[in-house]
């Protein structure tokens, strides 16, 4: 593995342009959502993604950075206050999307400004096109050499085996007759090995399977969705979403910047989690320890979420996923102390950073989807009402309620439910037709 480098520069413009706030902020007041010039401030680019983007557009226009969203998918991030101006784009899976990226910047004059890739598909398209993107952008995301090795379960795995972090039982099928002959114990799950689709290989992020036959099923679905060779078999550790922690970081230069350990305390759906409704900030060493040394294996640089699931069968921690861009709660960093996408930012910009931890005992909240969680729990026997009131209690960041920014708080519900209707019915329809009888 080559030596660990620090964020990638622009070829083409000053490798070190200085920008102050106040310049910044007089940019942006001036500027609004026009075109800016080629000579004004630095601003960033953000695009994919939902709620994440949300937040590093938040973070970065209350610090007066000038802020564009591209929106092709979920449009939430558009309706901030700090977002200066939103552009539809064709979106990171269709051909030449890196070419429309550069002729997006070349024709505003973005050239240095900083791009924040919130998605899947849009942080592979950057790590995958990195040469020909550092030559207008200011990069935060590392080339695909490096960002494989999160996006790869198989390569992720691999890693993890050699430098002795645990990880959960896996298997790779070569085919359907494989899949009937693989010795395991159910429950399993299936996931893509490569996550480079916002439908693979379902809803949600695997597929659940109590017996042989459901297996096969989900098995079948799964290969037409993303291929047989794409697809990877895994015991199902148990426990619900509080079992699950991730550590949140930026690295530059082989060591973190600013980090922080959080744990899911629910999740939604409860049994298996979509989306987490309500994360907290902790503290757990064997977490941060174990996802530094996977990072530093790599020559991690960047925005990171590694996500670990307590397995209490073995009283271990096993890694689950890499995520290489923003991820849905990366606001819970600014309440915690570390900014995530100012700090990242700023090192985007050529600015040394003092090394920062976040504290313990903030929380982030998806509000309308954790009211549902709660009270799924409650009827269920898991949480009581109690439990509930006092998880509040604690300094809480919203996953789109803002004080100072409301209308994407307003817009939250109706957006999710226009998406429902547009997107997931049909899908949800052409599951239920497939569904074995």
């Amino acid at each position: 593995m080559s030596n660990a480098t620090s964020f990638v520069r622009p070829q083409r413009i000053e490798a070190a342009r200085s920008v102050s706030t106040a310049e910044t902020a007089a940019t942006a007041a001036a500027g609004g959502g026009r075109t800016v010039a080629a000579s004004a401030p630095a601003g960033a680019l953000v695009f994919g993604g939902a709620h994440g983007s949300l937040a590093v557009v938040r973070s970065l226009g209350r610090h007066g950075i000038p802020v564009w969203v591209l929106i092709h998918d979920h449009p939430i991030a558009r309706f901030s206050r700090y977002a200066s101006r939103h552009i539809s784009w064709s979106g990171p899976d269709r051909a030449g999307a890196a070419e429309e990226l550069i002729a997006i910047a070349q024709r505003h004059g973005l050239e240095g400004w900083v791009l924040f890739p919130a998605g899947d598909a849009e942080a592979q398209l950057v790590s995958r096109n990195h040469e020909a993107l550092s030559s207008i952008f200011r990069l935060t995301s590392p080339p695909w050499e490096v960002a494989r090795w999160a996006y790869d379960k198989h390569l992720t795995y691999d890693r993890a085996a050699e430098i002795g972090i645990n990880y959960p039982w896996s298997y790779y099928p070569r085919d359907r007759q494989d899949v009937a002959q693989v010795p395991c114990r159910f429950p399993v799950i299936l996931k893509p090995t490569i996550r480079d689709r916002v439908d693979a290989p379902i809803l949600a992020k695997a597929w659940r399977a109590d017996d042989r036959a459901t297996l096969l099923a989900r098995y079948d679905q799964a290969a037409a969705l993303v291929g047989e060779h794409a697809i990877v078999l895994q015991e199902l550790i148990p426990g619900d979403g509080s079992t699950q922690y991730s550590y949140a970081a930026i690295w530059d230069r082989g060591a973190p910047v600013a980090s922080l350990v959080a744990r899911r305390a629910r999740q939604f759906p409860i049994d298996f989690g979509y989306t987490s409704t309500f994360v907290e900030t902790v503290e757990q060493p064997e977490v941060e320890d174990a996802a530094c040394r996977f990072l530093k294996s790599i020559g991690y640089n960047g925005l990171v979420e590694v996500e670990f699931k307590y397995d209490a069968r073995d009283a271990r921690y096993k890694i689950l996923d890499v995520n290489a861009r923003a991820w849905t709660w990366i606001a819970l960093g600014e309440i915690a102390g570390v900014d995530f996408p100012y700090l990242l930012w700023r090192l985007a910009m050529g600015e040394t950073l003092p090394r920062m931890r976040g504290r313990a005992g903030v929380a982030w909240m998806h509000a309308s989807r954790d009211v549902v969680a709660a009270v799924e729990e409650m009827v269920l026997g898991i949480l009581s009402p109690v439990s509930y009131l006092k998880s509040l209690r604690r300094p809480l960041q919203f996953a789109a309620f803002a004080a100072d920014d409301p209308s994407p708080g307003i817009v939250d519900l109706p957006l999710a439910l226009s998406r429902v209707l547009v997107r997931r019915l049909p899908a949800i329809a052409r599951q239920l037709f497939k569904r074995p009888r």
